[in-house]
């Protein structure tokens, strides 16, 4: 069973540009699920988050990330754009129509607003990157062998976990 990674991350942190290439190269040597999360303190970014869950409804979402990344550092993008995001969302083959009338009826407001909630209130997420890898929390960037370590560590840790399942217990259906 796949180790499921949450990387909290605001498009307009160097730091969590950097990190994406470095945790990819992990991901793609270990059996990992990647779950991209919003951590904004920006309200200039909360639009473009907004459309990252457009694009994730959609199939897009890892896409999406990479791409406001490299919109903001690279290419010198306005991401709290309505034109630009929706440029950039066409380039990635998603219906842009659809995409800015989700923009502008703030169809993923509330969506986008409980993600940040459950980053600050109840995951407790201060700074990005935070990588959420099993029960381990990093909260800054790290390179490729330093995820490759903490995934090991987690993968063998479910590994020891998961011989125990034979034991003994009670449940609804009575004990056993």
């Amino acid at each position: 069973m796949a180790l499921t990674i949450k990387v909290y991350s605001d498009y307009v942190c160097p730091f969590c540009l950097l990190a994406e290439a470095q945790l990819e190269q992990a991901a793609a040597e270990r059996d990992v699920i990647i779950d991209y999360m919003p951590f904004s303190s920006q309200p200039y970014t909360h639009l473009a988050f907004e459309g990252f869950q457009f694009a994730k409804e959609h199939g897009k979402g890892k896409a999406y990330n990479s791409r406001m990344y490299t919109a903001f550092f690279q290419d010198s993008l306005d991401i709290g754009d309505i034109d630009v995001l929706t440029q950039l969302a066409e380039e990635l083959g998603l219906d842009g129509a659809g995409f800015r009338s989700a923009l502008e009826q703030r169809t993923y407001q509330e969506h986008h607003r409980k993600a940040l909630q459950h980053a600050y209130k109840e995951t407790n997420i201060t700074a990005a990157p935070t990588f959420v890898i099993g029960d381990t929390v990093a909260k800054w960037l790290l390179f490729k062998d330093q995820f490759l370590e903490i995934i090991d560590s987690e993968l063998a840790k479910r590994a020891r976990l998961e011989r125990w399942t034979d034991g003994l217990s009670c449940s609804a259906d009575g004990c056993s």
